[in-house]
This record gives structure tokens, sequence and C-alpha cells, in this order.
């Protein structure tokens, strides 16, 4: 697609790459150089000083952006009784222990799963189809929990988790181009304060190598690290 790789090339060259923006200059250059036709999203791309090979060095959190990430979450509760109302009057999108035999026979049209503690026995044998999707509940990620108003409000209000990857990478949305500068630094900056909080004991040297910002076609536009140290 010719037109777009001479969008693409237009629009980097008006990043500064040998340069560190601050959050709110870098988000907004980010929505000034973005040129898709459609609401692109804004994602972050973290490079960590750690090593991920090493279960004491792994970085994996959650955090509620201010302004959510823009787009609608269809949340499922495992849950029954007065935990499955309760999960209901939260704004669940799917409620019930009947969706475990749905997902066994192929259902997932669900983006978040929550559960209360005494389905995980049933949900265990689901793991091998809900882990490689990140949709397993976890207490880590509070996806797991008697509180089912708090888990299912947070998700909607846009909590998200992040964990590295194997290359000591971090990837997440942090919003739409169409987002506020002022909202997409503020949700930049609530991302960064957790993974910040992240840091391993054992992580040596420098954590926050590099940080950068982009919409979906957009150039990767830099952010100046020394905030972080």
């Amino acid at each position: 697609m010719p037109a777009v790789g001479k969008k693409f090339r237009a629009a980097k060259a008006l990043v500064q790459r040998e340069r560190g923006y601050t959050p709110g200059d870098a988000v907004a250059v980010v929505k000034r150089v973005a040129f898709a036709k459609f609401d692109e999203t804004v994602d972050i791309a973290v490079r960590l000083g750690v090593d991920p090979r090493h279960a004491d060095q792994i970085v994996r959190g959650t955090v509620v952006l201010p302004h959510g990430t823009g787009r609608k979450v269809r949340v499922l509760v495992l849950a029954q009784g007065d935990k499955a109302r309760e999960a209901e009057a939260a704004g669940a999108d799917f409620v019930g222990p009947e969706f475990i035999q749905k997902i066994k026979d192929g259902w997932l049209d669900c983006d978040v799963i929550i559960a209360t503690p005494d389905m995980m026995g049933q949900i265990g044998p689901l793991g091998r189809v809900l882990g490689p999707r990140g949709l397993m509940p976890n207490p880590k990620s509070g996806t797991v929990s008697m509180d089912v108003t708090k888990a299912v409000r947070d998700v909607k209000a846009g909590k998200i988790e992040f964990r590295v990857d194997k290359t000591g990478n971090l990837h997440a949305p942090i919003g739409r181009v169409s987002f506020t500068a002022e909202q997409l630094a503020e949700n930049l900056t609530a991302f960064m304060d957790a993974v910040v909080r992240g840091k391993p004991a054992a992580a040596k040297g420098t954590y926050i190598r590099s940080v950068t910002v982009s919409s979906t076609m957009g150039p990767a536009v830099p952010v100046d690290t020394a905030v972080y140290r």
C-alpha cells in the first residue's frame, strides 16, 4: 500500500527521534502525526532492564487508567447466587456458572473473565484455553475476588493488566487518538507510575531503558526516560 507507506514516512519525518519528549509533548506529537481514517489506539512500549528468565525479575501488575482505554470491555463473571446478582448489578455483560460449559464448547466472546474463589476448581481445567488468550482469572490481577462489584467496576473504568514479555518489554493501550493530549498524558503517567512501583528488588542497573508511544498506524515517539529515574 504505497499511499500508507508515503503517509507513514511523512509522519515519521515530523518526529525528532534523537530527542526524548516529555510525556505531554510525546502524546501531542502522536495525535498530530496520526493519519489513519479510524480512531487509532494509542499504545505505550517500555523496554526494561530486567531478565524475565528469572522469576524474581518478572514485572507484572494492574493499573486503572484515569480515562480508560476508549474501548468497550465485555466482562464475564463466573459466580453464583448473591455474587452473580452483585455482578449483574455492577454492569457485567455475562454472568453465571453455565458459561464454563459454553467456554468448553468454544465460546469466548468476552475481553475479561472475573471469578469468585469458589469457582476456581471448575475453571482450572480451562487454563489451556484461557491462559494463552490472557483470560485466565488470577488473584494477582484482581480477577479472582469475592468483591465482584469492585472487580467489575475497575475493569469497566479502564483497569488494564501488564506483564513483561520474554524479551524484557511491556506493551499496553493507553487510550485513543480522539482523547485529548491531557487525557493521554494522565493515562501514560498512571501506567508508568505503576511500572516504576513494580520494579523488582533483583533488577540491577537502569530499570527504565526506553519508552515510546505510538498510534496504531503511526511512528513511535520517544519519551524522555529521565522522568522515571
